[in-house]
C-alpha cells in the first residue's frame, strides 16, 4: 500500500484567490479580474525564483511554488494576491489534485509586474 501524500510544509501563508470574470468590452469578450478575492491558506515557496539565459541575457523570473488544500475552483486561469505585500502571482500552470484524492494541490505562480 503507498502511503499518503503529505505536505512538505504547514500552510501559514495566506493568499487570495483571484478568479476572472468574463465581461464583454468593445463587443469583445475579455477576461477581467476583481480587484479582491477569496482567503486561503497555504504553503508558499519562491527559492530564488527562476533563472534564465536568453541571447546573453540573464535575467531571473520571480516564481514560486504553492500547496494548498484542494478546491475546485483554482484554475490555470485564475491569479493569487499575497495581502502581506500585495504582490500579484498568475498561475502558470494547471493545478495539480494530487492523487486525485480532493485534498491537497499543488501549482506554479509567476509574479505579474509592469515594466518594458
Amino acid at each position: 500500500m503507498k502511503a499518503a501524500y503529505k505536505p512538505a510544509a504547514p500552510f501559514t501563508v495566506p493568499i487570495k484567490l483571484i478568479v476572472p470574470v468574463w465581461e464583454k468590452v468593445k463587443g469583445v469578450r475579455t477576461k477581467v479580474y476583481p480587484q479582491d478575492g477569496n482567503l486561503l491558506y497555504c504553503s508558499f515557496k519562491t527559492y530564488g525564483g527562476t533563472e534564465s539565459n536568453s541571447d546573453g541575457v540573464y535575467t531571473v523570473e520571480d516564481t514560486a511554488n504553492v500547496e494548498t488544500y484542494y478546491r475546485p475552483d483554482i484554475a490555470s486561469d485564475c491569479r493569487v494576491l499575497l495581502p502581506d505585500t500585495g504582490a500579484v502571482y498568475d498561475i502558470i500552470n494547471a493545478p495539480e489534485n494530487i492523487d486525485m484524492r480532493n485534498k491537497y494541490c499543488k501549482f506554479k505562480v509567476r509574479r505579474v509586474n509592469g515594466g518594458a
